[in-house]
């Protein structure tokens, strides 16, 4: 049996799809999906409590944490050791997002040998994808991870297909500017897989490309671009975390005046599970947009609860 420790919780994700969740030894801390992965051992945890910090506070930290080499993520060498395992599966997207590059050479180095490393660099649904095929390659799941691609392929080629037909069926239907934002304070906008989501459930995303990095942006290139359509999903937060963190907007008339805002537009989402981790459950994150960028055409298709909010009267006493 292979010992296999995952460094990201897609990673997790995709292992207990292939129904390897009995070889996983090791996780992170933020590996909460499916429950028995929060059973798992977990060998790394962030450096610093996030939870107890806002937005704006979390970037001071990350920035100062870059600036003086220290340590986003912190490996627990007794139980990494005690896992010994076969097999870890770590990502190369972003080094704040996930262990990165560091955390592998001081695994390898504590464990006193080099187990088979996989290390996942998707940058959009196509490389999710094709990330899914990679693990089960390695862990000799070929056909599962077929099948797996093939119902997730079905669902975004009908989201797909729904867009294209309307469009050509409706030569007047409205394509909203759509604005994806990855961090509140200071302001960044998703890149990555959501640019090209944006685009397959309908909007026009504007401000930001497929495959690139998110990056931070100003509320003057928001102004420029002036969005029908505003969808907050910073990284890692779920929906009621989200919301708590709009107050920072409230006072920034600039903000307020967006014609998206004035109009209640602004959606918030549960970034944390169907956004910012490229793994199967992006694919409901897409069916999601559709719900919130087309609405009619996609009335018909079926969230999770607490997945999404309009943001109504945000600010209201």
């Amino acid at each position: 049996m292979t010992r296999i420790v995952s460094f990201l919780p897609s990673s997790t994700e995709i292992l207990y799809e292939l129904g390897l969740g009995n070889q996983v030894v090791g996780v992170t801390h933020e590996c909460k999906f499916p429950d028995d992965a929060k059973t798992k051992p977990r060998i790394i945890r962030s450096s610093f409590e996030a939870g107890k910090l806002s937005s704006t506070e979390i970037d001071k930290k990350i920035v100062e944490l870059g600036r003086t080499g220290g340590d986003i993520y912190l490996v627990d060498d007794k139980k990494l050791k005690q896992a010994a395992p076969d097999l870890i599966v770590a990502q190369g997207v972003c080094e704040v997002c996930a262990p990165f590059t560091k955390e592998i050479e001081h695994a390898v180095s504590m464990l006193g040998y080099r187990p088979d490393i996989l290390v996942l660099d998707p940058h959009d649904l196509d490389d999710i994808l094709i990330s899914i095929m990679d693990i089960a390659g390695r862990v000799d799941r070929i056909e599962e991870g077929r099948k797996l691609v093939v119902s997730l392929r079905k669902r975004i080629d009908y989201i797909m297909r729904k867009s294209v037909f309307g469009a050509e069926t409706n030569n007047h239907m409205f394509k909203p500017k759509v604005l994806c934002i990855e961090w509140i304070d200071p302001p960044f906008i998703a890149g990555h897989w959501i640019p090209q989501m944006v685009e397959i459930t309908g909007g026009v995303n504007g401000i930001s490309s497929r495959g690139s990095p998110s990056r931070r942006t100003s509320i003057e290139e928001i102004i420029q671009f002036q969005p029908d359509k505003i969808i907050l999903m910073p990284c890692g937060f779920n929906l009621k975390r989200t919301l708590q963190e709009l107050k920072v907007l409230k006072d920034n008339i600039k903000w307020t005046n967006l014609q998206a805002v004035r109009e209640n537009e602004v959606y918030a989402v549960n970034a944390t599970d169907y956004f910012s981790k490229p793994g199967p459950r992006t694919i409901t994150g897409l069916e999601i947009l559709a719900k919130i960028i087309n609405p009619v055409p996609f009335a018909d298709l079926v969230v999770p609860n607490n997945s999404f909010e309009r943001v109504t009267n945000l600010y209201s006493e």
